[in-house]
């Protein structure tokens, strides 16, 4: 029998149905079926197949992972049981009626029907974030699609004037040396003037003799931006491309259309020649424009939140050169970090700081007042950039945090031997550590000690774990949405808490439990999946969430800045479409899902 007219009406009030054309929508009703549940009934229970796509009209449905664990409940205006249809999978949740239900059912081959013919309804139920136009400009390109590849070589013992016979008849600017397959340095035109036409080099001898050995080099995985920000704030014009201590190729300055894309790039350039913390501050005045520019051109969160973070290192670099041109050279080497959203490369655009430093062993007590001065310079110097005080003071301007190796090496495993409340915090919090500016040699070997370590205490572990889920994704009855229910920010959804941070602990439990180097969120999932850490589904399922969420997380903020609002983590669900609402909704439950996993020790779900 055909739906009776009253759904028919309510089906055509729901989205994607909404959009069907008349002609398909009297299809669908001839097929659909208007189901009645008692509470109690289930609908459908983990590991069976899901025949139909349901779509509620009344009542309430309690959907529980594998393990019981509830994931959300459903009320009307939402559908389930498409997640199993896409995969052809058997059924990963339970769906049971809390209160009596009625619901549409839609047969599985009407609903691919529907996907197939009405790109409304495609797209609805394509779960990952859509690629907007305008992400493609060169800027944003990974480095290996424009690079120049297989470029000019010598060896280390190459006469110079050989070297110099072969940039010239090639027009090249440089020449890089290769040591039995291994890339050990560049040749350029600055060092063939500087050292051997100025310095008096013999251009008989080896190239080593005037070579740069070791030069700043990037991944083919870096962006072009990437390329662009080293080359204004070192004052370089030759980028090679190495992989595992090889030679891939090669990107100089005139590779690149410096008219395109060029904003993040010029901001850093500022940054890096600023006089002062207030220069600086004027350049990074602009980032919010920035935000709302990338944003809008369709640039993916992950490359958006890359290149702001490039302004943040920029900025904390060019301060510890104006601190230490103030104080004098550092009296033992030192090595500046930034853990937190800085650390990860994640930055948007509401940020304090989060940063540490490391001092050499050598370190005395009549050295520390030099650290604290220095820490305290360039802690001022972020915070007049717009880089507030970290609430928790997890800065290096407090003495816990400025420290020789030994008292970090005792810090870590102090946390680790005795994981209480204050250790889980400290310890998920170093775990994003990144060098910025110093000595990196200090940290070399420390992560990857501490990731062993962490890993083979299993009380330490399950505490972890216990402390990734303290965060839980905003899902309750309204919609599937949980909205904060007093305060400044009632009836609105935070972003960043509920949103974001659930994700990045996850990535961080993930991390500990392959032992993996990664520090980025996304990077640390994506690794995750290739170790086996996480399975391929339930892997590839929470980057689509993550990715969504923290899409609109920018997007919501780029929205704000447009308006002459400063930017904030706190959205109304009430502004969203339905679409956008239950795209956002499903994105929480798979990161409710993925959380239920790893809580229950199974790290995964298939």
């Amino acid at each position: 029998m055909p739906l009776p007219t009253q759904l028919i009406q309510f089906l055509a009030s729901v989205h994607p149905y909404d959009s069907l054309p008349d002609a398909a929508l009297d299809d669908l009703a001839q097929v659909a079926q208007s189901e009645e549940f008692a509470k109690g009934d289930t609908v459908f229970a983990v590991g069976e197949k899901v025949r139909n796509l349901y779509v509620i009209a009344e009542g309430e449905i309690e959907i529980t992972d594998e393990a019981g664990v509830q994931l959300s409940i459903l009320g009307p205006r939402n559908s389930f049981g498409e997640r199993a249809l896409l995969r052809g999978d058997a059924a990963s949740r339970t769906a049971t009626v809390q209160a009596p239900a009625r619901m549409i059912s839609i047969p599985a081959a009407t609903f691919f029907d529907l996907i197939e013919t009405h790109a409304p309804v495609a797209r609805f139920f394509d779960r990952r974030r859509p690629e907007r136009a305008g992400g493609n400009d060169v800027a944003t390109l990974p480095v290996e699609r424009l690079m120049t590849r297989d470029p000019v070589t010598c060896t280390p013992d190459t006469p110079i004037r050989d070297a110099a016979r072969q940039m010239h008849e090639r027009h090249i600017s440089s020449i890089c040396v290769n040591d039995e397959g291994a890339f050990r340095g560049i040749v350029t035109l600055r060092d063939l003037n500087g050292r051997v036409i100025v310095g008096g080099a013999d251009a008989a001898g080896p190239v080593s003799d005037i070579m740069t050995e070791a030069p700043l080099a990037l991944s083919p995985k870096a962006l072009v931006t990437d390329v662009l920000h080293l080359m204004v704030e070192r004052g370089i014009g030759h980028v090679p491309i190495v992989e595992d201590n090889r030679l891939l190729g090669i990107v100089t300055q005139t590779d690149l259309t410096r008219a395109q894309a060029m904003s993040s790039a010029d901001i850093v350039g500022s940054v890096a020649k600023a006089a002062d913390a207030g220069e600086m501050a004027r350049a990074t005045a602009q980032i919010p424009k920035l935000l709302v520019q990338l944003v809008e051109t369709g640039n993916r969160h992950e490359v958006v939140t890359r290149l702001i973070t490039d302004i943040a290192d920029t900025a904390t670099r060019r301060l510890l050169a104006l601190a230490e041109s103030k104080l004098g050279p550092a009296p033992v080497p030192y090595l500046w970090l930034a853990c937190g959203s800085q650390g990860r490369q994640e930055q948007t655009g509401v940020s304090d700081q989060d940063n540490c430093l490391i001092l050499s062993d050598d370190v005395t007590d009549a050295d520390m007042p030099y650290f604290a001065d220095l820490a305290k310079f360039v802690s001022d110097g972020l915070d007049r950039c717009g880089y507030f005080y970290c609430p928790g003071d997890m800065m290096a301007t407090n003495p816990r945090w400025c420290q020789p190796m030994s008292v970090w090496r005792d810090y870590f495993e102090g946390w680790i031997a005795k994981p209480d409340p204050e250790a889980q915090m400290l310890a998920s919090v170093m775990f994003d550590l990144r060098p910025i500016g110093g000595d990196e040699s200090l940290f070399e070997g420390l992560q990857t000690e501490t990731l062993k370590a962490a890993a083979r205490n299993s009380i330490f572990t399950a505490h972890m774990i216990s402390n990734s889920l303290k965060h839980q994704p905003p899902l309750g009855l309204l919609r599937g949405l949980a909205t904060i229910r007093s305060g400044e920010h009632r009836n609105q959804l935070d972003l960043k808490h509920n949103g974001v941070v659930p994700v990045v602990d996850l990535g961080r439990v993930y991390t500990l439990q392959g032992q993996l180097p990664q520090v980025n969120t996304r990077a640390r999932i994506e690794a995750a999946i290739a170790a086996g850490a996480v399975s391929k589904s339930g892997g590839a399922d929470l980057l689509d969430a993550y990715d969504l969420i923290a899409t609109m997380r920018l997007e919501h903020q780029a929205a704000q800045i447009k308006a002459g609002e400063p930017p904030s983590n706190y959205l109304d669900p009430s502004d969203l479409s339905d679409f956008e609402r239950s795209h956002l909704r499903d994105a929480f439950v798979v990161v409710k899902t993925m959380q239920s996993a790893v809580g229950s020790g199974k790290g995964a779900i298939g």
